[in-house]
């Protein structure tokens, strides 16, 4: 076996003196590449919160930029994490940050419809569109959040990018996270909604602006339904819950 690895290294190093400059390329590639994403993501405001002991929200002060944005929670309840993955990125936990299946069907739909009806993107790449605000929706733009995303998915684990998503994604008018919504929309935390009011909240980034508890109720209810008989179809509740 070490004779196999030794040959293996002679092999890369015969190639790189040979290659010198291909192997400079490469190398230089991989260091932009390493340093690409910044340390970073967020620097957004987050508003005051004062709570109870028992974790009641006693008062709150919006952030500086305007926006309710609460402190993001150290975890993602596991009902937001299920509804969440089967809703926007079902195969979450298997691609490498972008999704090629997806994104090809999308490119394919859109085309044939005229205009921009599936976006493609992948949780991963939605955290990387969500931190690179105000940029705009280019192909040039999906390949710098493809890379991206592969470089944060090497630097966080899986639940971890859940945790920047749940802390940043918007959910409706200046309601931004998860944490806020819950609070907003049901007066509870997080890990206390019900199935029901997670696939809700769930259901809220992919059109915070025209969908939302208190506007376009029908075709909400209709997502969340949805999405609750996904979450049936695989075992995860029953017809009670």
């Amino acid at each position: 076996m070490k004779t196999k690895i030794k040959a293996f290294f002679r092999r890369i190093l015969n190639w790189i003196k040979r290659n010198k400059i291909k192997s400079s390329i490469a190398f230089l590639l991989l260091i932009g590449y390493y340093f690409c994403l910044p340390r970073t993501l967020f620097y957004e405001p987050y508003s005051t919160v004062i709570e109870s002991k028992e974790g009641e929200l006693l008062g709150a002060k919006i952030a500086r930029d305007g926006q309710w944005r609460f402190p993001a929670s150290d975890s993602v309840p596991d009902k937001f994490k299920k509804c969440i993955v089967y809703f926007e990125d079902q195969y979450y936990y298997k691609h490498p940050g972008f999704n090629p299946v997806a994104m090809f069907n999308a490119i394919r739909q859109n085309q044939k419809a005229g205009k921009v009806v599936r976006g493609g993107s992948t949780l991963t790449q939605q955290v990387i569109r969500l931190s690179r605000k105000g940029k705009s929706r280019t192909y040039f733009e999906k390949i710098i959040e493809i890379v991206l995303s592969t470089r944060l998915e090497l630097r966080h684990s899986k639940d971890k990018i859940l945790e920047l998503y749940a802390g940043h994604a918007p959910f409706g008018g200046n309601v931004v996270g998860l944490e806020m919504a819950s609070w907003r929309y049901f007066g509870v935390q997080s890990h206390q909604l019900s199935w029901a009011e997670t696939a809700t909240l769930a259901v809220l980034p992919n059109a915070p602006s025209l969908i939302y508890p208190g506007k376009n109720q029908e075709k909400l209810r209709l997502k969340r339904d949805a999405l609750l008989l996904k979450l049936q179809k695989e075992g995860f509740i029953d017809q009670q819950t």
